[in-house]
């Protein structure tokens, strides 16, 4: 039998709750028993995925990002949305250093961070309508059985 678990979140899009997601996944994750590696992996991809959605997708204006995440066994999966402005050309937005906004430091590597430290990324996007990344992390060890 399968080990499952789910939580979903909802926030603003405001810069300050990046960090808050990034915790709330992370102490999700913990019971998984990750490595401190593992744990760093999460918490900066969720950054990235989040941070995206906000000065992306909702360009600092009002908005919510919906962040969702399901464990099962020792992989846990992670849907970071938000109905933003969208992306008009996901596969140019994928590229490493490829930016919609060249005048942020930093810009450019989001996507990239994110495939580097999860084991799946997956990115739909509607111009008009926002973007959903889904993340998946398969855990070397293996959840503690209720």
């Amino acid at each position: 039998m399968k080990n499952t678990n789910y939580m979903k979140l909802e926030f603003a899009s405001k810069s300050t709750n990046e960090a808050f997601a990034r915790v709330v996944v992370a102490a999700f994750a913990s019971q998984l028993d990750p490595t401190i590696e593992e744990i760093s992996d999460i918490k900066t991809a969720v950054s990235e995925a989040v941070t995206n959605s906000i000065i992306h997708g909702y360009e600092n204006a009002e908005g919510m990002v919906t962040i969702e995440s399901r464990i099962v066994d020792n992989e846990i999966e992670i849907i970071i949305k938000d109905d933003g402005k969208g992306i008009d050309d996901l596969e140019k937005a994928l590229e490493p250093f490829y930016t919609s906004k060249p005048e942020l430091e930093r810009s450019g590597m989001g996507f990239t961070v994110m495939e580097t430290f999860m084991d799946k990324l997956e990115v739909v996007s509607e111009p008009g309508k926002g973007t959903k990344v889904r993340m998946i992390k398969k855990f070397k060890s293996l959840p503690n059985k209720e």
